[in-house]
């Protein structure tokens, strides 16, 4: 009887722990792969990689459509790295397409989600792959999964010039604004990237801010010594301000 209950509690345990494995890598679903997007525009680039990005707003995270051109690659592993680990990108709306220009969607390539990696497989090492997925809300950060020229443009508005709102790893690109938009190029890019870019109208906003605290900051102060003044200047016409003489070194307390 107990060695019946011990395989019982074994078989429940395996279940549990193989419904877990699937709660972390459950794949993305062919809905997902298919979903309609726009990749003209990136394709049109003369970039190995070319990536946009879009805003997202106080509430939601924004996203990024990316085309890669790949070279003899067949096979990518996408991911985000965190502090403790890898952990695998969500995509959805993938395309690719063949070096004849035909077009498969993500539900026609080998693509399979574990919990450190997306994995996808492409039927041909010189074709065209097309993903989008998650961007942060003023953040955006991918690795360099083929090496090659790249171009990211940001939204439309935002810039990374101001060293304290602003930032771009790695370095070695070139900056230009085309159509209210900046596009940041690198020749050659093997590394990981990471932006953090703004609003340029938050920039004004920002220092009015500072302004507005720094003179309600001098009135509180201006305040304060006006009111130390005054409550001194009553003292004096009171006579309080007598300043008592220190009589502790008069001598040796009496019977020394």
């Amino acid at each position: 009887m107990n060695r019946r209950l011990v395989l019982a509690a074994l078989a429940v345990g395996l279940l549990v722990t193989t419904a877990g494995c699937s709660m972390f890598g459950g794949g993305i679903s062919d809905e997902e792969l298919d979903q309609d997007q726009e990749y003209d525009d990136l394709r049109d680039s003369d970039a190995d990689v070319a990536i946009d990005v879009e805003t997202g707003s106080l509430i939601s995270n924004g996203e990024f459509r990316a085309v890669y051109d790949l070279e003899e690659q067949e096979e990518l592993s996408l991911y985000r790295s965190n502090l403790y680990s890898d952990q695998a990108l969500d995509i959805h709306s993938v395309r690719y397409w063949y070096p004849n220009g035909t077009e498969v969607t993500g539900s026609e390539l080998d693509i399979e989600q574990g919990q450190s990696s997306t994995d996808v497989r492409v039927p041909d090492g010189n074709g065209t792959l097309a993903f989008s997925g998650e961007a942060g809300r003023k953040t955006f950060g991918l690795p360099a999964y083929v090496e090659g020229s790249y171009e990211i443009t940001l939204p439309a508005g935002h810039r990374t010039s101001n060293f304290i709102f602003g930032d771009v790893t790695p370095n070695g690109y070139e900056r230009e604004v085309v159509d209210d938009s900046e596009r940041l190029t690198w020749d050659e890019l093997d590394s990981d990237i990471s932006l953090r870019y703004y609003l340029t109208r938050d920039i004004p906003l920002f220092v009015g801010l500072v302004g507005a605290v720094a003179l309600i900051g001098g009135a509180g102060i201006g305040y304060y010594y006006r009111e130390v003044k005054r409550l001194k200047a009553q003292r004096e016409e009171l006579g309080l301000d007598v300043e008592l003489e220190d009589d502790s070194d008069d001598g040796s307390p009496p019977g020394l």
